[in-house]
Order: C-alpha cells, then structure tokens, then sequence
C-alpha cells in the first residue's frame, strides 16, 4: 500500500492550525484547521486531485467555514449572571456614601473601600455629607445628588 503523502501533508496542517488555535485561541485557526482536515480527506478520496483544485477546494473551504462562524457564532451575545462583573464603577450606582473632601465648583471625592473616587454635583456640599451615585461620567468620575 502506498502512502498518500499529499492527503497525509493535509491532515498535518489541520492537526497543526487546531493546535495553533488551542495555544492561541482567536477563534480563526480552527476553521483554516477544519478546512485542512476537509481536504484531507477529499485528497484520500480522490489522490489524482491536481494541487491547484487543493487549493482552490481549501481557500473555498476556509471561506464557507469562516462565514458559518461569523453568521452563526460571533455575532452570539452571552447572558451574564453578572453583567457588571468588570464595570465596577457602574457597580456603584444607587449606592450612597459620605463625602471624603468637600465638592466644590462641581468636583470632590468619596471612599469606597480602600479606593478615592472623583465625585461630581450640581452643587456644592460640605466634607461629610451623604451622597447617592446617580451615574458614571467620563468612565472613572461618579455623579452624585445629596441624600436628603
């Protein structure tokens, strides 16, 4: 029996490009794998296939792979039990704390835990009030309202 080093060079490359795709995960090498691993087998099926159809047959292969990747998978929201796990600022609001330093023109601080936070009211309050955080601003400054 004579071995098929094409279909055997093919089945490699899709053993390699899944590997590839473990070690460095991007969710693009497993379908270039799959493709390969096609071929693989359509090279043991047909031997005679000309290196230029393999290509060919393994660029087209690659592209339907991907595109059935990109309609069915990517575009897939997943539901989080909990959504605001690295948004911890947004964690914040609705929680009420006291004024670390004064809020004046607009701006003071507050002490969440062991953290200082850049407040930001409508008007200005005394160190050692009680404030509510309505919403996050610029990513990192929280805004406040006085509790009453």
């Amino acid at each position: 029996m004579d071995l098929n080093w094409v279909a055997v060079s093919w089945g490699v490359l899709s053993l390699v490009l899944i590997v590839a795709e473990i070690l460095v995960p991007g969710a693009f090498l497993l379908w270039l794998g799959l493709a390969a691993g096609v071929l693989f087998l359509v090279t043991l099926l047909m031997p005679a296939l000309p290196i230029l159809a393999q290509i060919v047959l393994f660029a087209v292969f690659s592209v339907v792979f991907i595109q059935i990747y990109r309609t069915k998978y990517r575009g897939r929201t997943r539901n989080s039990d909990n959504p605001l796990l690295n948004r911890r600022a947004d964690q914040l609001i609705g929680n009420s704390y006291v004024l670390e330093t004064a809020v004046v023109q607009g701006r003071g601080t507050v002490r969440v835990g062991d953290a200082i936070w850049t407040v930001r009211a409508d008007q200005d309050l005394p160190a050692g009030s009680t404030v509510r955080v309505v919403a996050v601003t610029d990513g990192m400054n929280l805004a406040v309202e006085p509790v009453a």
